[in-house]
C-alpha cells in the first residue's frame, strides 16, 4: 500500500512538472521525422536559345533565369506585374491607391501591427503554462477576430445588396 502511494505522489509530481512548460500560444513542433517538403525547390525547365551568343554572361553566386521568385510568381499569379517591388506606383493604379489612402497611410503599419500582435499575444498566453496537458491555443485565441464569410454574405444580401455566390455549407 505504501509503495502504491508513493507511484502515485511521483505521477502527480511528474505531471505538475511537465504543466509547468509554457510554449506560447502555438506549438509548431513536429513529431514527424520524414522529409521536409519546403527544402524541395523545383527549377524551370531548361532552355537552349536558338543563338548561343544570346545568353547572359554568368553571374556567380547571383541568380539565373532558371530559379524561383517566390514573391514575383505570387503577384504575376494575383494579376500583379513582375519587377521591383519599390518601384514608384503606376499611374494606371493611381485611382486605386487614392481610394486605398482615402483614410490616411501610416509607413510604418507593418512594424505597428507586429508590436501590437506581440503585446496581445502576451497578454493571451499569460496563464497557458498552467494546463496540464500542452494544446494549441492559437485558434481559440484569435477565433474571435476571424470573418465569417457566409454569415457577412448573408447580411448584405438581407440588406439588398448583390452579393457573389458561395459553395454550399457542408
Amino acid at each position: 500500500m505504501m509503495q502504491r502511494g508513493r507511484g502515485l505522489i511521483l505521477l502527480l509530481a511528474c505531471a505538475a512538472a511537465a504543466a509547468c512548460s509554457n510554449s506560447g500560444l502555438r506549438n509548431l513542433e513536429s513529431n514527424n521525422r520524414g522529409p521536409d517538403e519546403f527544402l524541395i525547390e523545383p527549377k524551370g525547365e531548361l532552355e537552349i536559345p536558338s543563338d548561343l551568343n544570346d545568353l547572359p554572361a554568368p553571374t556567380p553566386g547571383l541568380s539565373n533565369r532558371t530559379d524561383q521568385d517566390p514573391l514575383d510568381d505570387a503577384v504575376t499569379n494575383l494579376g500583379g506585374r513582375s519587377g521591383d517591388p519599390n518601384a514608384p506606383i503606376p499611374s494606371s493604379d493611381g485611382a486605386l491607391v487614392t481610394a486605398a489612402s482615402r483614410y490616411g497611410v501610416s509607413p510604418n503599419i507593418r512594424q505597428e501591427l507586429a508590436a501590437e500582435d506581440a503585446e496581445f499575444r502576451r497578454k493571451q498566453s499569460r496563464f497557458t503554462q498552467y494546463k496540464l496537458f500542452p494544446q494549441d491555443l492559437y485558434n481559440d485565441v484569435y477565433s474571435n477576430q476571424a470573418l465569417d464569410a457566409r454569415a457577412t454574405a448573408n447580411a448584405w444580401r438581407n440588406v439588398g445588396t448583390r452579393t457573389p455566390s458561395y459553395p454550399p455549407a457542408q
